[in-house]
């Protein structure tokens, strides 16, 4: 009886490599948000000295861009100073409350704006029993500057300001977070909300609906949330 032939081997193919999935890198901490956790740590210990020099450095780093954001709303220096000490002075009596994983910048503009906002009321208020200054014949303030530009031009601009004001005052309490943050605090979405705890879609859609709505007021109409 002949021999059976030999059956070819069946060849296996090699298994593809097991796919990774790559590694989520953390974003890294901004300076201000490092020094932030060292004074909050500080303070927790008791040591204040040391918390109040590391505090300095970390008003020194928003110093400017705090400034920039008051005189946006208020649209005067000694004002826009005063808001800024009082943000300040506030972030340091409540660094406790403060979250390591939150961009500072975030959590200091939202305590800013705030201030912002109620000084404006205040202002208004205020403003209702305030007396007319004595003007000179040319129609300035005394010892007030001449002006570079033409009295109408900086009355349009000081108008124009003023309704740009007026009208972000009027958003949504939400909208109008969304918004600063990102137009005026020139933070991203991301940052946004992991701020206010919300999805980067939906800080999208309010800010969407935040520059609608504003287009809407500024050319005189009303418009429902």
């Amino acid at each position: 009886m002949s021999p059976q032939p030999a059956m070819p081997r069946t060849l296996r193919r090699a298994e593809p490599p097991p796919v990774v999935a790559p590694t989520a890198k953390t974003p890294a901490r901004s300076r201000e948000s490092e020094l932030a956790s060292a004074v909050k740590s500080l303070l927790a210990a008791g040591q204040r000295e040391p918390a109040r020099e590391r505090f300095a450095e970390l008003v020194g780093c928003q110093q400017r861009r705090a400034v920039r954001i008051a005189f946006h709303y208020l649209r005067d220096a000694h004002d826009a100073d005063e808001a800024v000490q009082d943000a300040f002075l506030k972030v340091f009596t409540h660094i406790a409350t403060y979250r390591d994983e939150l961009p500072f910048e975030v959590w200091f503009t939202r305590i800013l704006v705030n201030r912002c906002l109620d000084m404006r009321k205040s202002r208004s208020r205020r403003l209702k029993w305030a007396l007319p200054m004595p003007v000179s014949k040319d129609g300035r303030l005394p010892d007030q500057p001449a002006p570079l530009v033409s009295a109408e031009d900086r009355l349009i601009s000081e108008e124009r300001q003023r309704s740009i004001g007026d009208a972000v005052g009027r958003l949504p309490n939400r909208q109008r977070a969304v918004f600063t943050m990102c137009h005026i605090g020139e933070h991203t979405t991301s940052e946004v909300s992991h701020a206010l705890g919300l999805s980067e879609a939906t800080v999208r859609v309010h800010l969407f609906r935040a520059i609608r709505k504003l287009r809407v007021l500024l050319a005189g109409q009303e418009v429902t949330a």
